[in-house]
Formats: structure tokens, C-alpha cells, sequence
């Protein structure tokens, strides 16, 4: 089971950045502008951040065992979808159905485990099943760039098929199909933030998309506003919200989950932006863009140990402000890049920008997480893995409509190199300004009194 598990967080999080390196190519065979392919990137995560939160109601309805081979089903036809589209349209559809899939596995797959093994054996079990999600990111821009040029990018997604098909065949065998009493569902309260999360990121996808004076962005961005605002009331009142406000009385917890949404929004676009900035304004090949990656991932797991010794030794305020800085500081540092710019200085500049990255997500989740327990762990840990899922789309279409901005400002014959620079230093602004979230920090904790364990997603 264990394994199985393993695998579906290994697909799941390889699909969140193989198709990165293999954008360009994605648009010219759909006869797109590479600067206009985010909507594959974000359709994908933002559909996880939607669903994520109604996973663990449907393994509790249903059982762990229908729900994850369903996940797994799912995620096959989304990627058979997406190898045979031959639109832009039907490419960002089937990435939906693929995120829905892909939305359930590590969700499931974890209350899967949580409800099968003793508790003393929990942090060993949960441990395997991570570490091949870490592995995904690693290698999913290299092995992406290097599926496009052996073959084509529809390898990228056909390769989860005989995956996908044994796995299905798997979960009847090795899946307990464990259940456990269901609650009534807050689904007043889901479609809520559902609608707000869609309509917020669908208006700034269609500010890349139509430029700024798009009446279709005030209306979605009113909609997605009011929506919120909508389960605030609703969540003071219900019974039982599906993300009770009382969570947001932690005070280690609003912050670093506030700080998390912001602060993501940068790293989010990184891994889109590079890939992109290689191949389209310096004739990067597929495989060369993914190689250069390799260095940020390297560099971050290079530094994940110093994290607790760091935050014991300053405290999470301390670190997390100066971090961040860091962080902003060093996606600012890609508006440099020039077609002069000499390889090794490219790979330190993106293995800098790897290690401090890490040390942000490792600190921020570590301060979200610490003093989350009791009765509002299950919920509190629902409503993290969705904001982190929904950074991560807001990144993508933030990099897109800074693109487009950029792009329809910019002078004719002046290429897209300024274009990017000019994207970069925006992104790392916004990632400096997050700074001030964790500058709310209380005394006792910027005294650094209580340790954590340091995690990555």
C-alpha cells in the first residue's frame, strides 16, 4: 500500500512541473504564443486547490479504496485528453480532469495510511510516501524537456497511462478500503470559496488573456470578492463550515498561512517564467532548460537541515523576514540575465535562488503546522494544502499577465528579453512585500521558543 501511495504522490507532483520545460514546444504544435500557454499550468493546479478540500468528505462517503482508484482513473483520462488535444481549449479541459484526479491522491492516499497503520509507526510510513513527491519536482523539467526532443510533448502525459492502469489494477489488491463516520457536508460553504478561488484567478487570467480594460475581469474579480466575503458570514453561523474561522485564532497559523499565500505567489511563477526565459529569448533547447533546473533543486535539499538550527539560533520572525527578502532579492536578480551572461554564473544565480527558496517553504510551513492540533488539525491541514495549491496557480497567471502587460507596453523590435526582465523584478517585489506578514509575528515567537520540524510541501 505503501508503495502505491508512494507512486500516486511521485505522478501527482511530477504533472505539477513536467509540462514547464515543454511549453514552448506546446505552442507551436497549437499553433499558440509560448508567452500565452499558462492557462495548461494553471488549470491544472487550480483545480486541485478546488477539490483538494472535499477529498477527505468523499473517502469517509465512499472509502479510500473507490476514491483513490478513482483519482488514479481520472488522472489517465485527463492525460490521454491532454496528449490528444489539438487545441489550447481542449488542452487546459483535460488538465482539469486530470487535476480533479490528481487532487484526490496524496489526500487519500495519507488517510489511507493514517487509518492502517499503528500510530507509533505514522512518522516512518508517511516519510516513505514523501519522498517521492520531492523526487517529482526534481527531475519532472529534465524529464520533460527531454521526452519533447526524443519525441514529442505528448509523451509527457502518455507516460502516466501504463502507470495509471496498473495502479487502478493495484488499489483492488494493496488499497484498504477503510470509511469512517460522514459528516454532513458544508457544501453551501464549499461552492463559496470555490466560485471566489475560481472567479479570482480567472479574472487575472483574463487580464493576460484581453488586456487590462477587459470588462469580464471587474465582473469575475466582483463576483470572486463577494464570494468570500459571502463565506466569512456563512462560516460565523454554520454548524459545521468546512474551514471553521476559529482556525485563524492561531495566531502561528493565520500568519503563516497568509504568509504562505503571498509569499508562494513568487515561487509559484519561477518555475514557469525560467523555462520559458531559456528556451523563447535565449534558443535554449527543451533539455538544456530542464538541466538548468536541476541546480535549484539540488541546492535545496542541500539546505534543508540547516533550517531548524537556523530558526532555534533567530527565531521565525527573524529568519522568515530576512528570507524572504532574500528570496524576492534573488527572483529580481533573473532581470540580469543576458545572452553575455556566462553558464556558471546562470547556474549559481539558479541554485541561490534554489536554497533560499527551500529554506522559505521548509520555515513557513514549519510555523503554519506547529501549534495546528486538536480537533481542527484535519481541517486546519485541508485549508493549508489548498492555499498552497492556489499560490501556485496565482503565480502562474500572475507571471502570465505581467507577460502580457509587459509584452503590450513594450516598443516593437525590442524582443522579449526586456519582457522578462521586466516580469522578474515585478515577481520579486511582490515576494519582498510578503516580508511584512511575517514582521506580524508575536514576541514570544520571533524569540524563536518553539522549534519545528522543517517539511517541504
Amino acid at each position: 500500500m505503501l508503495w502505491l501511495v508512494a507512486t500516486g504522490f511521485f505522478m501527482q507532483t511530477l504533472d505539477t512541473t513536467i509540462v514547464n520545460t515543454a511549453l514552448p514546444s506546446m505552442a507551436r504544435s497549437l499553433g499558440e504564443s509560448p508567452l500565452r500557454m499558462q492557462s495548461v499550468v494553471i488549470a491544472y493546479s487550480l483545480t486541485m486547490a478546488i477539490v483538494i478540500p472535499a477529498s477527505g468528505w468523499l473517502a469517509d462517503r465512499f472509502g479510500t479504496r473507490q476514491i483513490f482508484a478513482t483519482a488514479i482513473a481520472l488522472f489517465v483520462l485527463g492525460s490521454i485528453g491532454c496528449a490528444s488535444s489539438q487545441t489550447l481549449v481542449q488542452l487546459a479541459s483535460s488538465r482539469v480532469v486530470q487535476g480533479v484526479g490528481g487532487a484526490m491522491l496524496l489526500p487519500v492516499g495519507r488517510l489511507a495510511v493514517l487509518r492502517t497503520f499503528p500510530p507509533e509507526d505514522y512518522v516512518r510510513a508517511l516519510s516513505f510516501v514523501a519522498i517521492p513527491g520531492l523526487v517529482g519536482p526534481l527531475i519532472g523539467p529534465t524529464l520533460g524537456g527531454w521526452l519533447v526532443e526524443v519525441s514529442s510533448w505528448h509523451w509527457i502525459f502518455l507516460i502516466n497511462v501504463p502507470v495509471g492502469i496498473a495502479g487502478c489494477i493495484a488499489t483492488w489488491f494493496a488499497m484498504p478500503d477503510a470509511r469512517s463516520e460522514v459528516k454532513r457536508f458544508d457544501a453551501k460553504g464549499y461552492v463559496l470559496l470555490a466560485v471566489g478561488m475560481a472567479g479570482f484567478s480567472l479574472s487575472l487570467e483574463n487580464i493576460a488573456a484581453h488586456g487590462l480594460n477587459h470588462a469580464a475581469v471587474l465582473v469575475l474579480l466582483i463576483v470572486s470578492l463577494a464570494s468570500f466575503v459571502a463565506y466569512g458570514l456563512h462560516a460565523t453561523r454554520a454548524p459545521a463550515p468546512i474551514f471553521p474561522l476559529s482556525l485563524f485564532r492561531i495566531h502561528t497559523y493565520s500568519v503563516g498561512l497568509l504568509g504562505n499565500l503571498f509569499a508562494r505567489i513568487g515561487s509559484g511563477a519561477m518555475p514557469y517564467l525560467i523555462p520559458l526565459l531559456l528556451q523563447v529569448s535565449l534558443d535554449y533547447t527543451p533539455m538544456q532548460a530542464g538541466l538548468i533546473m536541476l541546480p535549484a533543486a539540488a541546492a535545496g535539499m542541500a539546505t534543508k537541515r540547516a533550517v531548524p538550527m537556523l530558526i532555534t539560533r533567530f527565531g521565525y520572525r527573524n529568519v522568515l523576514i530576512v528570507n524572504t527578502i532574500l528570496v524576492g532579492a534573488a527572483m529580481a536578480s533573473f532581470a540580469l540575465i543576458s545572452s553575455e551572461q556566462p553558464t556558471w554564473l546562470r547556474i549559481a544565480q539558479v541554485a541561490f535562488f534554489g536554497a533560499v527558496n527551500s529554506l522559505q517553504f521548509s520555515a513557513m510551513n514549519t510555523l503554519t503546522l506547529k501549534d495546528l492540533a486538536g480537533a481542527g488539525a484535519s481541517s486546519g491541514n485541508s485549508l493549508f494544502s489548498m492555499v498552497q495549491m492556489l499560490a501556485m496557480s496565482l503565480g502562474v497567471t500572475v507571471a502570465g499577465a505581467l507577460l502580457a502587460a509587459f509584452g503590450a507596453m513594450s516598443a516593437s523590435g525590442r524582443g522579449s528579453l526586456p519582457v522578462f526582465h521586466e516580469t522578474f523584478v515585478s515577481v520579486g517585489l511582490i515576494t519582498c512585500a510578503s516580508s511584512w506578514i511575517f514582521a506580524q509575528l508575536a514576541r514570544e515567537v520571533r524569540r524563536g521558543r518553539h522549534d519545528g520540524e522543517a517539511g517541504e510541501m
